[in-house]
């Protein structure tokens, strides 16, 4: 009996063959993401837009190394193969200087272009440094609770439970601590993940472009909870109805008052999701939680940010 000969595969089929495997994956990709809402790829503030294009740029240029190695891993494989019997043999093309060269210098050239990338963009995205705008800021106190989160407004005298109201082109300046295991801040339209962590006062500054409602969750896991640790972000049109909503807040006497005792009942683990908002009694509790895990005399001392660019 005999053997039926298969026709023959050039290596440059298996090229075109893979390259075209490639671009329908990417196509169907692409179609596959039209229409769904993905937070990090569709960014509300100035900072999600910094990340978003750092994400991009790093992602096509990591596709400059990875196609080609993939490509030529099949077409070698393929052309190599046991039973090939017309590859040509050139053991002289070990220590071809042109091909060191290439195979050495192009990931050396890319690596070299992440390293300015990523040494200019975290001095850009640092959580810390105050967001260039002639706007005042405003500062929230973020307290991750197992499993809700409290956000205290210290100026506006309000306080309020998984839900946190913002007004749109203003920055934020976010203080951040727990008062239970450690929890991921994130909110991915705005950018920047931050934890949350017992006696460590971390800082965030954010800002959303526009009015709309976003999603916040704890990206760190941290017991039975954690899945259901996730918070509302409104984004207000204006800073006069954000002002408008936290005067109503503070003046309205259906909401309950929030000072030290009564945290100590909101910060009893619960898995309770619904929303609350408290008038602030004092001003002071974000402090005074920080002070929980800090020698005696700390508690009465405010926290303040560590620049002074504060407007």
């Amino acid at each position: 009996m005999t053997k039926r000969k298969l026709p023959a595969i050039k290596s440059w089929h298996v090229v075109v063959a893979l390259t075209l495997l490639l671009l329908a994956v990417g196509v169907g990709l692409s179609f596959y993401l039209q229409g769904k809402d993905i937070p990090v790829l569709n960014p509300q503030g100035i900072i999600g837009q910094q990340e978003k294009n750092l994400i991009l740029f790093t992602l096509l240029l990591s596709v400059i190394v990875v196609v080609p190695v993939f490509v030529m891993l099949g077409t070698i494989a393929w052309r190599y193969r046991d039973g090939n019997t017309k590859a040509k043999y050139t053991p002289d093309v070990e220590g071809n200087r042109w091909l060191e060269t290439l195979w050495w210098g192009i990931p050396i050239v890319i690596i070299g272009i992440l390293i300015v990338v990523t040494w200019v963009s975290t001095y850009q995205l640092d959580p810390y440094k105050p967001l260039n705008s002639n706007v005042k800021p405003i500062t929230v106190q973020v307290v991750a609770l197992q499993w809700r989160w409290l956000f205290i407004y210290p100026d506006q005298h309000v306080a309020t439970v998984n839900e946190l109201k913002i007004p749109a082109g203003t920055p934020i300046n976010f203080q951040i601590t727990a008062d239970a295991p450690m929890s991921g801040f994130w909110i991915p339209s705005l950018g920047t993940q931050t934890y949350a962590m017992t006696g460590m006062n971390a800082q965030l500054r954010l800002e959303s472009d526009k009015a709309g409602t976003l999603r916040g969750t704890n990206s760190n896991i941290n017991g039975k909870g954690y899945a259901g640790m996730n918070f509302t972000v409104t984004t207000m049109s204006s800073r006069r109805d954000f002002d408008l909503w936290a005067s109503t807040i503070a003046n309205s006497p259906n909401h309950d008052h929030l000072a030290w005792d009564e945290y100590q009942n909101l910060v009893k683990p619960s898995t309770d999701t619904s929303v609350g908002y408290y008038h602030l009694h004092d001003s002071n509790l974000y402090s005074e939680i920080m002070g929980k895990y800090m020698s005696s005399g700390s508690m009465a001392t405010p926290i303040e940010p560590k620049d002074g660019n504060e407007k």
